[in-house]
């Protein structure tokens, strides 16, 4: 009668075993091509094709849908959302998994390159809520879009290829950091110190900023961009480093943006392998979370209900009660990460009610802060409903919180979801330094976080 949280490694058959490591071999792969947002719509795009969606803009050109048809839709490039449309109407409701691909990183500022002491560097702006220190002494990689004057889009990489240079952000040496060790975390690097170093050669015959003139010169032979292009570009900076195998074993995987790239993985695995549902199916992959969820790509925004009511449309015509059913009667796991019981800091969590590492996906009743403020908070019967549908799938799951109670905590997009009368419930893998530059997840808890969804997708 008592409870007791299983051990993946130990529950699990060699032929699951063997489906385990084939997902986290291509797991790795898609972390490795979707380091932001638009890189992993592009990824998401792709996979999505391959496996029979279609673009909404072909439907709405057709006029019709139908049962069974899969499709999706773009906004903004920054965020997407795959549907595969079930035998019973929209009224009935939808089956959504919603994740989101944005992660903490650092973005240009609109003005970025300067000069200093014969180092030219770039300007940065923090993006997400991450220990400012944490950015210092890496690799570090380029990503972005910027439109020359001609109105030609040009995408910068920079940084990902074994043979690219990558960028550095300093510390001083602790040699000389008598004063700098008595500062606290939070003061070690300031936001404005956040200025990565790109280069240090001088233009010949330049003698006012010669190395800033070198790098723009760089930036014109290789993409024909000046220095006014960056008012108007858009760049993150993000890790360098590839996803790794952690542990003698190879039990772990190290990446950067595990958060929550983890969750819009496993729940794109499972929404590619769903065929003919009942009710319609959403893979929802937005922007912007780790922000508030705001802006025009974020959860915050009308994407996610204008596509509805266009599919709605398309499928025998909408009205406003019909939509407001649909919304109302939709089922959702708000698919984020929380975190998994680190044993090093066991101060700072709840022995029982903290996920452990390897012991499968994690339903989190409630997450917020200080009193559950700014928390979903789902209910005992789609709790119990979620219950039946992971263990009629056989998927290995667990329940957890984040943290101790005033210790902080966090929230999803769960709580922007049911503002329409959905029903919903956090679920995700549980992470090891949540929100560093490189994150830490069991392989185990990756499989069964996409057996969980699959569950839910073939069984709600």
């Amino acid at each position: 009668m008592e409870y007791k949280r299983k051990n993946v490694w130990l529950n699990i058959d060699q032929a699951k075993k063997d489906e385990l490591e084939s997902l986290s071999t291509d797991y790795m792969d898609f972390m490795n091509k979707s380091k932001t947002e638009r890189l992993a719509v592009k990824e998401i795009v792709r996979r999505a094709e391959e496996a029979g969606f279609r673009n909404i803009d072909e439907a709405l050109d057709e006029g019709k849908l139908e049962a069974g048809d899969k499709v999706y839709a773009i906004n903004r490039q920054k965020a997407v959302a795959l549907f595969v449309i079930g035998s019973e109407d929209f009224e009935a409701g939808m089956n959504i998994v919603g994740s989101h691909l944005d992660s903490p990183r650092l973005d240009l500022k609109p003005i970025p390159l300067y000069e200093s002491k014969n180092i030219a560097y770039l300007k940065t702006h923090y993006y997400g809520g991450i220990k400012k220190y944490h950015w210092i002494n890496i690799p570090l990689a380029l990503h972005g879009v910027v439109y020359n004057k001609d109105g030609e889009k040009i995408e910068v990489s920079i940084g990902e290829a074994t043979d690219e240079p990558v960028f550095f952000i300093s510390e001083l040496l602790v040699h000389l950091s008598k004063d700098l060790n008595q500062k606290k975390a939070a003061e070690v690097i300031e936001g404005e110190q956040l200025n990565i170093m790109v280069g240090s050669i001088p233009l010949e015959d330049e003698k006012d900023n010669p190395v800033k003139k070198n790098i723009l010169q760089i930036l014109n032979d290789k993409y024909k961009i000046e220095e006014e292009d960056f008012l108007t570009a858009e760049f993150e900076v993000v890790p360098a480093d590839k996803a790794r195998l952690v542990g003698l074993d190879s039990s772990m995987i190290m990446a950067y943006g595990h958060d929550d790239k983890v969750c819009a993985y496993t729940s794109l695995r499972a929404i590619l392998e769903s065929e003919n549902p009942r009710k319609t199916l959403v893979g929802l992959f937005v922007d912007k979370e780790e922000i508030g969820s705001v802006g025009a790509t974020g959860m915050s925004s009308q994407f996610f209900e204008n596509t509805v009511v266009e599919l709605m449309n398309l499928a025998g015509g909408v009205n406003l009660v019909s939509f407001k059913r649909a919304m109302k009667n939709s089922k959702v796991l708000s698919a984020d990460v929380t975190l998994a019981e680190d044993p090093n800091f066991l101060e700072a969590t709840e022995e029982n009610n903290t996920a452990k590492l390897g012991h499968g996906v994690c339903l989190t009743k409630y997450t917020g802060a200080r009193g559950k403020g700014g928390s979903n908070d789902a209910d005992a019967e789609f709790l119990q409903e979620v219950r039946l549908a992971f263990d009629k799938g056989e998927a290995i799951w667990q329940t957890g919180e984040l943290g101790r109670i005033d210790q902080g905590g966090g929230g999803t997009i769960a709580y922007i979801l049911a503002e329409y009368g959905m029903q919903v419930v956090d679920c995700g893998t549980p992470v090891i330094s949540m929100h560093a530059p490189l994150e830490l997840v069991s392989k185990a808890d990756v499989y069964e976080t996409y057996r969980a969804y699959k569950s839910f997708y073939e069984n709600i």
